[in-house]
């Protein structure tokens, strides 16, 4: 059976308090009981002087202490005994010869001892319980004795009056220690009610009263705690439950351990890369220590010499790129990251490749215009000379303006596509433009253009770029095709988001097709010096497919069965 707060208490105080009482009462009885008996023996002592003070004035006669039957109670036992135990007088026996030598009483021996001695026992000569008592004198041993009756026993026995009193304040004391352990019986289930609550969330703080004492402050600061450890707990297991969905939507591979190197927690990324970089499927992110690729991280967290907390290393495997991160916490717990950097690695080189691009194309014309103008200050030429200069030089800032024109349109594109204003365009108003402002290149050219698509075909996208979408293609096909072709311009499908153009020529095409995968990129050529020679940026195919994904499409260039080039292509229809 387990006992409550309330009952151990009160058991403690019971025991330690029943303790303390039974020893009270017990010394109380004692000392009541020594008390009394020393007061009888010098009664008992007076009755001995009285008779030694008659032994003292008369002969040394025994038979004349009768007379002092008178004097003393008629129940007192009168015993005269010489130094070596003899009986010379005792008045309860009627032939003292027969008694035994009463050297070895008890009451004598004390009284040889410390000229006074006491007894309680039964006579060996009457049969009879006497309270003794001896005392010492010069030559001789004086014994008073009262019978040990029923008065005797009542005047020795302790005052129970006392007894009453211990007794009832014992039971008072057990009411209070009772009543004081309820209290804090109560202050303790209070307590618990609280740790009830950390456990099953069931008890309601604002409801738990502690009493207006000292216990109730320490009770209240307790709850004021336990708020806000709550509310501290509360905030933690919503920050953590924040980091863990951060980490599990992270697009790095994380993975957590302890000083042990123990496996703490993970996220799927992280066994996604390291069974693509490790031998053989997986599951257990601590088999990393024994990956070869991974001996320079190992190495790093295993070299007691090292102080620092960082290390970062490169792997490359199978044409992917990773970087391996590797930090370490106050704890000596550690967390390794895992971040495929394949993207951009490729990102990083085509801008190294873009800017070498762009550094020659740039150089190109610059160089030209530098030519020319030398050529003109420093040297004597006639007007017509100077002219032709300065004419190369002209178109040379020509190309150079669209160059740096084409290559802001394209950034723009890529970094600030929500700065082009968005509207209902209609294709066939654009190309009717088009073909306006080209109409002297497809003359010279002898370029048919020509389109089936319906006035009805009604685009949402910014009109400038749509513009720039078929005059770059156009302008393409001007500069690449050759002359006697025809341009055809069909809508050729569409659903419920999309148009899908076809864009085709009849020109001499693209021979190697691998070029076709290609043509898109910036300042790609299918032979050296191709664009450069007719005039254009380099840019135009590019500027097309950045202007075409803009408006949420996509394009892709193939050869035509028959000759020439084809661009199929699709464009968002504007909005019911």
């Amino acid at each position: 059976m387990r006992l409550g707060y309330k009952q151990k208490l009160t058991c403690s105080f019971v025991i330690i308090f029943s303790l303390f009482t039974t020893g009270v009462v017990l010394l109380e009885r004692s000392q009541e009981k020594e008390y009394k008996t020393k007061v009888l023996e010098e009664r008992l002592d007076t009755y001995a002087d009285i008779v030694n003070r008659a032994i003292a004035l008369q002969p040394p006669d025994p038979c004349g202490l009768d007379s002092l039957k008178d004097l003393l109670p008629h129940n007192l036992r009168l015993t005269w005994i010489d130094p070596d135990g003899r009986i010379r007088y005792d008045n309860a026996v009627d032939n003292i010869s027969e008694m035994e030598n009463h050297l070895m009483r008890p009451e004598i021996i004390e009284a040889g001892t410390k000229n006074s001695g006491s007894d309680i026992r039964v006579s060996a000569s009457n049969e009879k319980a006497y309270l003794y008592y001896a005392r010492k004198y010069n030559g001789y041993y004086v014994r008073v004795a009262l019978p040990y009756d029923i008065r005797i026993r009542s005047f020795l026995r302790p005052d129970h009056i006392y007894l009453y009193y211990i007794f009832a304040l014992f039971a008072a004391t057990l009411l209070i220690i009772n009543f004081t352990a309820g209290r804090l019986s109560r202050i303790i289930r209070k307590l618990k009610h609280l740790t009830d609550y950390a456990e099953n969330k069931a008890i309601d703080l604002d409801a738990v009263h502690f009493p207006n004492d000292e216990s109730g402050e320490i009770g209240m600061k307790i709850v004021q705690n336990f708020n806000r450890l709550k509310d501290s707990e509360r905030k933690i297991i919503l920050e953590r439950e924040k980091l863990l969905q951060h980490v599990h939507s992270s697009e790095e591979g994380l993975c957590f351990f302890s000083a042990g190197r123990k496996v703490e927690f993970y996220n799927g990324l992280f066994i996604q890369y390291l069974n693509f970089l490790a031998d053989g499927a997986q599951s257990d992110p601590s088999v990393l220590f024994d990956e070869p690729l991974f001996r320079e991280t190992v190495a790093f967290l295993f070299d007691t010499d090292v102080k620092a907390c960082y290390f970062e290393t490169k792997i490359e495997k199978q044409g992917r790129t990773f970087i391996l991160r590797t930090n370490i916490f106050d704890d000596a717990g550690f967390e390794i990251i895992i971040n495929d950097v394949t993207k951009q690695e490729k990102t990083r080189l085509l801008k190294q490749e873009m800017t070498g691009n762009i550094t020659h194309e740039l150089r190109t014309p610059v160089t030209g215009i530098r030519g020319c103008l030398e050529t003109v200050l420093k040297y004597d030429l006639n007007p017509e000379q100077k002219n032709h200069f300065i004419q190369q030089a002209y178109d040379q800032t020509v190309n150079l303006s669209e160059l740096i024109q084409d290559m802001s349109l394209i950034g723009k594109i890529e970094a600030a596509p929500r700065s082009f204003k968005l509207e209902q365009v209609a294709i066939k108003e654009v190309l009717e433009e088009l073909k306006n402002d080209l109409c002297m290149p497809l003359r010279q050219h002898a370029i048919d253009m020509v389109w089936n698509i319906g006035g009805e075909i009604i685009v949402k996208g910014n009109r400038n770029l749509l513009y720039s979408i078929f005059r770059n293609l156009t302008d393409n096909v001007v500069r690449y095709a050759g002359n006697n072709i025809r341009i055809e311009i069909n809508k050729y499908a569409e659903d419920k988001g999309f148009y899908y153009f076809s864009y085709a020529d009849t020109g001499v095409g693209i021979p190697e097709e691998q070029h076709l995968s290609r043509l898109f990129e910036r300042f790609y050529r299918i032979n050296e010096g191709r664009t450069r020679d007719t005039g254009g940026s380099g840019l135009g195919l590019s500027i097309v497919k950045n202007a075409v994904a803009l408006h949420r499409g996509t394009i892709i260039a193939k050869n035509r069965t028959g000759g020439g080039l084809e661009f199929l292509f699709s464009l968002q229809k504007a909005d019911e």
